[in-house]
């Protein structure tokens, strides 16, 4: 007898969660986002050897997160496979622990910039109750996947948005009930 439909999608739900569970799978999806970009081409931008890249991209694609492009011939004639992102990974659940391992790429994005205060940044200290703070995610949200819509432009310049809201531990309020 089989497993039954749920424990199987739970399974692959369990199994693109640990994939995307790596920093530099996450750079990998990242710099694969807007064009192919073979395993040799992915290990120096990131500064690795291409021995170490090549299981991470492997994982990605056997997962779904990547798609190998038509093979094609490098300069000395040898078997290159570009790939590209799929855009899989912006609708797949993290497992516990994935806030990390989105906040520790967003710094070794950040930490590769040339001029970090070029970056526009903003911080806001807010008080809402619940409905508030549903709406507030709902809004922000839509306005994510408006701009994951849309499709790219070749010409423009490529960014990337990290996005977090956590409450302020440090300004709750100890002595008010609920709190």
């Amino acid at each position: 007898m089989g497993r039954e439909r749920g424990q199987v999608d739970d399974a692959d739900v369990e199994a693109d969660a640990r994939a995307l569970a790596s920093v530099i799978r996450m750079r990998i999806l990242r710099l694969c986002l807007d064009e192919g970009l073979t395993n040799k081409q992915i290990a120096e931008r990131l500064g690795k050897a291409p021995a170490t890249t090549f299981h991470h991209v492997r994982t990605l694609a056997e997962r779904g997160f990547l798609r190998a492009e038509a093979e094609r011939r490098g300069r000395r004639g040898a078997r290159e496979v570009p790939y590209r992102a799929t855009g899989k990974s912006w609708r797949s659940p993290m497992l516990p622990g994935g806030t990390r391992v989105l906040i520790d790429t967003f710094l070794s994005e950040v930490a590769e910039l040339e001029d970090p205060d070029s970056m526009a940044v903003s911080r806001l200290g807010m008080r809402l109750d619940e409905a508030a703070y549903g709406e507030l995610w709902s809004r922000l949200e839509g306005v994510l996947q408006d701009f994951a819509d849309r499709p790219p432009d070749p010409e423009g310049t490529p960014y990337s948005l990290f996005l977090a809201v956590h409450e302020d531990a440090a300004r709750r309020d100890r002595g008010r009930p609920g709190s």
